[in-house]
């Protein structure tokens, strides 16, 4: 239940997040509240704008790349050349967000279908945690949107390698039990029925197919830039600067706040860096970092889809461990780089 009222909420409120966009677009009057002034309502007009256009033109390509991949590229081929040493498998998971740059929300599924076909459960996690993050797509996005401070994209790409390395052998090393929730039944093919199709045919259905996907996750991930973008704008506009100031820069609760705002906001990992570029002249850099890592690797949404797959005490002990590596590791990177 909690988790159906939470969807139908965000859809309510990208609907009016709509309506709002198209209103300050077509420069249509928005009603007026008492106790907001003209100015504040122009900065958050200003402000909701420009974080949801900075962050379409990466999302757009993120989600058709995510379907090219989902569709085009077999889940066996990815499964077949995973090295059978531990390390390498680690290593090689944390770097196949590099080719393969899928987000979160496309890949927990194929993931759980990759356990059943024999990857190993570390592997999987490993996979999950650092290919929203490892990839072209958001490094692009993050180095544009800290284009005065481009050592933040730089510092995101190896904490959140370290941070899933570390967890990936923690899991290899703790937990050895089967996670998943439910066993999937073996994908059914039907050999005999699939010659009676051309191959013009199949690549027709597969084009489409992948059209289809990518129109899903884009309005998927579109709900949740707007909600961010929305949350943001209202934070940056409405919350006293001298508030907003005192918490960024006060040392670990700075990172904890960072966390929790990443959880609560459930942004893709391609619009998030241009919410966080909003506060950098507020909070601190370690914990601009934290929010850039944590929040792709567990987030509300994360969560909700993590526990659809896998049982809740291993998913609450996921948790636990990218909260507790996530917080050190940025800490750690903030007392050594900035």
């Amino acid at each position: 239940m909690p988790a159906i009222i939470y969807k139908s909420s965000l859809y309510i409120i990208a609907v009016c997040c709509l309506i709002l966009l198209f209103m300050i677009l077509t420069n249509q009057p928005i009603p007026a509240i008492s106790f907001i002034s003209g100015s504040d309502l122009q900065n958050f007009k200003t402000m909701f704008v420009s974080i949801i256009l900075e962050a379409f033109p990466f999302i757009l390509l993120g989600v058709l790349l995510s379907s090219i991949l989902q569709i085009f590229v077999s889940e066996r081929t990815i499964a077949r050349i995973i090295p059978k040493n531990p390390f390498l498998a680690i290593l090689f998971a944390s770097l196949i967000g590099i080719i393969f740059p899928v987000c979160e929300c496309g890949m927990i599924p194929v993931v759980r279908r990759l356990i059943q076909k024999g990857m190993p459960v570390y592997v999987a996690i490993v996979f999950i945690l650092t290919g929203p993050i490892l990839n072209p797509i958001v490094y692009a996005a993050t180095y544009m949107a800290f284009r005065s401070k481009p050592e933040i994209a730089y510092t995101r790409m190896g904490l959140a390698f370290i941070v899933a390395f570390v967890i990936g052998l923690v899991i290899y090393r703790f937990m050895k039990n089967n996670p998943l929730r439910v066993q999937l039944p073996a994908p059914h093919t039907n050999e005999g029925h699939a010659h009676d199709h051309s191959h013009e045919h199949t690549h027709r259905n597969k084009l489409f197919a992948m059209l289809g996907h990518a129109s899903d996750e884009f309005f998927e991930m579109g709900k949740y830039l707007m909600f961010g973008s929305l949350v943001t704008a209202i934070i940056q506009t409405f919350v006293a600067r001298e508030s907003l100031v005192s918490i960024g820069q006060s040392g670990i609760n700075s990172h904890l706040f960072m966390m929790g705002f990443a959880y609560i906001l459930s942004l893709c990992s391609t619009s998030d860096a241009f919410v966080a570029s909003s506060f950098v002249n507020t909070f601190t850099t370690g914990s601009l970092l934290t929010f850039l890592v944590f929040g792709p690797m567990l987030d509300f949404k994360g969560t909700l889809m993590l526990l659809s797959v896998f049982k809740s005490k291993f998913v609450l002990k996921l948790m636990v461990l990218i909260a507790v590596t996530v917080l050190l590791g940025s800490l750690l990177f903030e007392y050594l780089f900035f």
